[in-house]
């Protein structure tokens, strides 16, 4: 929802943690690589995030980013304070530059409510926690996946509670034979849904 991503757009994360909430429960944590597109987020995280949630009401879900998953609070505490001492007298937004790529920098003291301007020596412990819990919980607001079109890998099709397993043949049309996609089954991005094609047709070939 929030247009931050064209100020962003074109950035690559490596090693960032994401986390998808519906509710309070957690539903999916991992890490990996994401990338800020013109239209949004993408990138092999987002692809498996996209999968697991294609069925869910989207406003329901909760994404957020850990941007220092490696760091405990108290760790990334520790290494802006080291940052603000060597870099003592900067503002808060010069100050940030070895955390965090640039273009990123000030989206991340937006989202903290801080502001870029004030000297790293002026800022309070608090500011300082508030800084950390955005890095550890950057927020992503979500409002629709992307069109079928540009889909890698769609979910949904012929229900497999009506397919024949050993030959893929329809238990509702006799000489039906269905496989790949055409079925409703999904899996994540690796070389799983490649298979399922490989696997359904060759049953269905020989079976027919």
């Amino acid at each position: 929802k929030d247009d931050f991503y064209l100020r962003v757009q074109g950035l690559s994360l490596k090693n960032v943690g994401i986390r998808l909430y519906r509710g309070e429960k957690l539903i999916y944590s991992e890490t990996g690589e994401m990338l800020f597109t013109h239209y949004g987020v993408s990138g092999p995280l987002i692809l498996t995030s996209s999968s697991i949630i294609a069925r869910d009401d989207i406003y329901n879900v909760n994404m957020f980013l850990d941007l220092k998953v490696g760091l405990t609070d108290e760790q990334l505490d520790n290494r802006i304070l080291r940052d603000f001492d060597e870099l003592k007298g900067k503002t808060l937004a010069n100050s940030l530059d070895k955390l965090l790529p640039k273009s990123f920098v000030n989206e991340v003291i937006l989202k903290s409510g801080l502001k870029k301007d004030k000297k790293n020596s002026e800022i309070t412990v608090e500011e300082r926690r508030k800084l950390v819990y955005t890095l550890k919980n950057f927020p992503l607001k979500l409002k629709t996946l992307r069109g079928e079109n540009e889909a890698i890998i769609t979910s949904g099709g012929v229900s497999v509670k009506e397919i024949n397993p050993k030959t893929m043949e329809s238990k509702l049309i006799k000489g039906l034979f269905f496989a790949g996609e055409v079925i409703d089954v999904d899996a994540f991005t690796g070389g799983y849904n490649i298979q399922i094609a490989l696997s359904t047709g060759y049953i269905a070939g020989n079976s027919i």
